[in-house]
């Protein structure tokens, strides 16, 4: 276009409105990127308030022994200085809890609210969780602490307690005089501890801040890790194996069949899991649907029958009331619901790969001469992979930290590291420890994303 009206001087071209051609879409261009913006911004926001804030909560939670370091910090500091820690601190360490507890109890908020009782009542909860007995102690201690002598005359009134404080505070409780106390302050010394991952794993801080072993009889995690770890495994296991011939039979049966199939499969769905579940208790209890069925239906024979190489021996094949099978609240209960529960979580996605597999590849090895079985392990079975690992990866990661199944059916013999999170937010509110496990079960799902992308590759994923 050759009109010099739409050119500047500069040289430069002309909207009609004599703006700028490349200011113009410079200008355009902006507007799309903003409005484009503004599409994803809704889920942009649900994404990170409804998982990036809550994992960040979690992860810092873990770590946090910040409150307890403001409520004493002078008391830490003459920790710092305690060199026999097999022998009573001195008169200064006493005198730093009482004058923490004195100054703390006064703390504001920024809008004037007291809350240092409340600060002070937290921080001996988190001291109990590193030795039993210190929130009690913490507590009858800011008591006395505290006291007046109403009796002055000042206009300010002077503490009943005044220095020294060792020998007081020993007379008024005598756990002040067990060193045992004085050294679990040691894993609460800094603001940030790793102290709560530890305890995940049997292990904790002695009083100089070293990586030691539990004692023997407060060791239980390591147990419920590998427990949950197995549990985890078996039932995905088993649902790989169950799963795999129904979505051949789902891929490849006439679709009115395949439909009437997948009715079956997505049933579970549009009923209640605490229905299935309590089904499931009615089912596999002692005197339950499955023993009556086993006692009914089993042949019985009772006898001397006579063997190659063993001669005469006395046979008893009858399956009576003192045979039932214990398959409720241990683990066999908890790997068989939990194995039924998840079960169509490893169907849909390996259906949904087997569906897009065309049926000319099995015809076509079968034509070069291959054997039905063999066509299906080398050519049908290697394309199902991504399939399989989508949902191995579901069920494992879905079991690995279920609840509700071990709670419920589980017994003693079958809970997981689920119900010990749960336990130590609910009724122990031991927050720290929570969110150590829940972190490290992170981990261990990340770790599972890690293998699979060298093994197989992420890529290969595969939902449908």
């Amino acid at each position: 276009m050759s009109d010099t009206s739409t050119i500047n001087s500069q040289g430069q071209l002309l909207t009609n409105d004599g703006v700028p051609l490349k200011d113009s879409l410079r200008k355009s261009l902006r507007r799309t990127k903003i409005r484009s913006f503004l599409l994803i911004l809704a889920p942009l926001s649900f994404l990170l308030f409804m998982f990036v804030a809550p994992i960040g909560s979690l992860l810092s939670r873990s770590i946090d022994d910040i409150k307890i370091n403001e409520a004493f910090p002078q008391t830490f500091a003459q920790y710092e200085e305690w060199e026999d820690k097999s022998q009573l601190p001195s008169e200064e360490m006493f005198a730093a809890v009482i004058n923490d507890i004195r100054t703390t109890i006064k703390i504001q908020d920024s809008e004037g609210n007291v809350i240092g009782k409340n600060l002070l009542g937290r921080s001996g909860t988190r001291m109990t969780y590193e030795y039993s007995g210190w929130k009690s102690l913490i507590n009858k201690t800011v008591k006395e602490a505290l006291k007046v002598d109403k009796k002055s005359k000042e206009e300010v009134k002077p503490f009943k307690w005044e220095a020294p404080f060792k020998e007081k505070m020993i007379k008024r409780d005598k756990r002040w005089a067990k060193v045992e106390f004085w050294q679990s302050l040691g894993p609460m010394k800094d603001p940030y501890t790793m102290g709560y991952y530890l305890n995940a794993v049997d292990l904790r801080y002695d009083a100089n801040k070293n990586i030691v072993q539990k004692a023997e009889y407060l060791k239980i995690y390591n147990t419920i890790w590998l427990r949950t770890l197995k549990v985890s495994l078996m039932v995905t296991l088993f649902c790989l194996l169950l799963a795999y011939p129904v979505a051949y039979l789902l891929a490849t049966l006439p679709m009115r069949t395949s439909n009437l199939l997948m009715i079956c499969v997505l049933m579970p769905f549009w009923t209640s899991l605490l229905v299935r579940i309590v089904a499931w208790m009615i089912m596999l209890q002692q005197n339950g649907v499955v023993n009556d069925t086993l006692i009914n239906i089993l042949p019985c024979f009772e006898g001397m029958v006579n063997l190659p190489f063993f001669g005469a021996t006395n046979i008893d094949l009858c399956f009576s009331d003192e045979d039932r099978i214990p398959m409720m609240y241990n683990f066999t209960g908890t790997i068989i619901v939990m194995t039924q529960v998840l079960l169509p979580f490893m169907i849909l996605p390996i259906y949904s790969v087997m569906k897009g597999i065309p049926p000319s590849y099995m015809k076509a090895a079968q034509n070069l001469g291959a054997t039905p079985t063999w066509a299906f392990i080398r050519v049908y079975m290697p394309q199902s992979v991504p399939g399989i690992g989508a949902g191995c990866i579901l069920v494992f990661i879905v079991a690995i930290g279920y609840y509700i199944t071990p709670e419920l059916v589980g017994g003693k013999d079958g809970i997981m590291i689920g119900n010990f999170v749960a336990r130590e937010m609910q009724r122990t509110l031991n927050w720290g420890l929570a969110a150590a496990m829940g972190a490290i079960l992170l981990t261990a799902v990340l770790i599972l994303y890690w293998a699979y992308d060298r093994l197989i590759g992420l890529d290969n994923l595969k939902m449908g």
